[in-house]
């Protein structure tokens, strides 16, 4: 009897066989989104890309957060780029801080050249060169950029503590120090401002309110005091003072309708980590103290990519983590969207990790145990999936990244290898002259090129020094002034009702009341930080 051999149909040269094809159909089924949403690549099994299978992030879960990770060179930047360019062409605002310069080619088209050619093809994307509006701002003004500043009383003592590497005792009494110029109307501008409280409070004159503010020794006064003046020495003087950006202007889009991107370049102060990591915490919870509340929202009204995160969590006390901790979990309520830039997933805190739903996860190195543990943790943290995820996260090819994000209905996709699209602009930063001309037609910079230095703590203690007399004048008795003749009320005449009102001494108490508050009195939000009602 011939044997009979059972024929199945051959696998598409476009489908994986047997257990990747069900792969590939879950990722296909786990990323098809009905409303606006970011399109990253194409899925990866065995090593092809499937461009009918399209892996994309909604624009509707943004704000639920996300982890962009991967080491130095596996493209982290040019991810934040792509995504940059999408939510532009779907009229959301973007912020990012640009560390080494390289995002600055958003303004200018990308040009075409066979290696992009080729990655297009691949991954099935219409790749035309495209400029999108930009907006570049600096630290102060130096590098690039409309110079952009904040107050010192605004900046609060918790995260100027952070910047000045203060312990917790001396954070404390850093926050004294406020606590004394909001109560005492000596606003604190700018560094010499509060240079001038601290050396008040710790002069002969300033005794008596140093001793009433119980927790503040002058031994820590005088060591902030050190470290403020070393601050100033580096140049610290450009970051702080008026006028002060208004993080409403990062919520701006262009006439055509695209969303501004912001770029905050920071070359020129990469010796200053500390600094601008813990600035960029300022724009963010500035944000927080002054945007409504709108709940779930369509697409977000801002996202703030939030590069080289681990400098804000380098050495930061667990009093800071928790405040970015609660930042981050309550500003989702406000529309805005966070991403986290950093190399390892290790680098972020555990509870605010655990606010990212959102990961997309380039190459991880494996060189050391520390290495292979942080690689264990990662993938401990992923959905299970079809594939060997410790293998794959060290094979990732440049431009490849492991996806996984919330769904509309807020449950997590499939873990998709993904080989990404790539970005429409130019992938290399913009010549000076494009830059400058895009700063040249700001319509906010005019807002902000010129530093104001009005009255403030410094000038009121200084006139207060002034004034005092010194121990060998005698101050004078004061000359008792003679009452001006009243003229006498008409017999008949009574006081109105308005002015019953006025004299009374609840009335006067009210205006005194008021005057104090609207004059003197700071709401400060979790970081401590300010903002007198614009």
């Amino acid at each position: 009897m011939p044997k009979v051999t059972e024929t199945t149909p051959s696998p598409s040269p476009s489908e994986p066989a047997g257990a990747g094809n069900a792969q590939l159909d879950e990722i296909r089924a786990g990323y098809s989104f009905e409303g606006g949403a970011l399109h990253f690549g194409a899925a990866v099994i065995d090593g092809k890309a499937y461009p009918d299978a399209p892996v994309r992030i909604p624009l509707s879960t943004l704000n639920r957060h996300g982890l962009v990770a991967g080491a130095t060179g596996t493209g982290k930047t040019k991810t934040l780029q792509l995504m940059a360019e999408q939510l532009s062409g779907q009229g959301v605002p973007v912020f990012l801080a640009d560390i080494k310069g390289d995002l600055s080619g958003l303004a200018t088209a990308g040009q075409p050249n066979d290696k992009l050619t080729a990655r297009a093809t691949d991954v099935g994307q219409q790749w035309v060169g495209t400029a999108y509006p930009t907006e570049f701002l600096s630290l102060g003004g130096l590098g690039n950029g409309i110079p952009i500043r904040a107050t010192i009383t605004s900046f609060g003592p918790t995260l100027l503590a952070k910047v000045l590497g203060l312990n917790e005792t001396q954070e404390s009494s850093l926050g004294l120090v406020f606590h004394y110029a909001d109560k005492n109307g000596l606003a604190l501008l700018d560094i010499k401002d509060l240079r001038e409280v601290i050396a008040f409070l710790n002069s002969d004159e300033g005794k008596a309110d140093l001793k009433s503010l119980g927790g503040l020794s002058s031994a820590t006064a005088g060591v902030i005091l050190r470290e403020l003046i070393a601050f100033s020495d580096q140049g610290a003087e450009a970051f702080f003072g008026e006028p002060e950006f208004d993080t409403q202007d990062l919520l701006r889009t262009a006439a055509d309708g695209k969303g501004l991107v912001t770029c905050l370049e920071l070359p020129a102060v990469q010796d200053r980590p500390a600094l601008f990591s813990t600035f960029l915490m300022w724009l963010l919870a500035d944000l927080f103290h002054d945007l409504p509340e709108v709940g779930d929202v369509d697409k977000p009204k801002l996202v703030f990519f939030f590069d080289e995160a681990h400098l804000l969590f380098n050495d930061a006390s667990k009093a800071f983590q928790d405040a970015i901790e609660q930042t981050v979990r309550l500003i989702r309520s406000k529309g805005v969207g966070v991403f986290f830039v950093t190399q390892s997933p290790k680098d972020v805190p555990s509870d605010v990790l655990a606010q990212l739903g959102n990961r997309v996860q380039h190459a991880l190195r494996a060189f050391t145990p520390d290495d292979a543990k942080a690689l264990k943790a990662a993938v401990s943290t992923y959905p299970h999936s079809g594939y060997d995820l410790a293998k794959l996260l060290t094979s990732l090819g440049t431009g490849e990244a492991v996806v996984t994000v919330l769904s509309e209905r807020g449950a997590p996709t499939p873990v998709a290898w993904t080989r990404m699209i790539a970005p429409q602009s130019l992938m290399a930063p913009s010549d000076d002259a494009t830059v400058q001309q895009v700063i040249a037609a700001s319509t906010i910079g005019s807002k902000y090129a010129q530093m104001v230095d009005r009255e403030s703590a410094y000038e009121k203690l200084q006139a207060r020094l002034q004034a005092a007399p010194t121990p060998e004048q005698a101050p004078a008795p004061a000359p008792k002034a003679e009452a001006p003749a009243r003229a006498p009320r008409p017999a008949k005449e009574e006081p109105s009702m308005v002015e019953q009102v006025v004299r009374s001494s609840a009335f006067k108490s009210m205006v005194r009341s008021a005057g104090t508050v609207i004059g003197r009195e700071i709401t400060r939000s979790i970081f401590g930080t300010a903002r007198r009602s614009r």
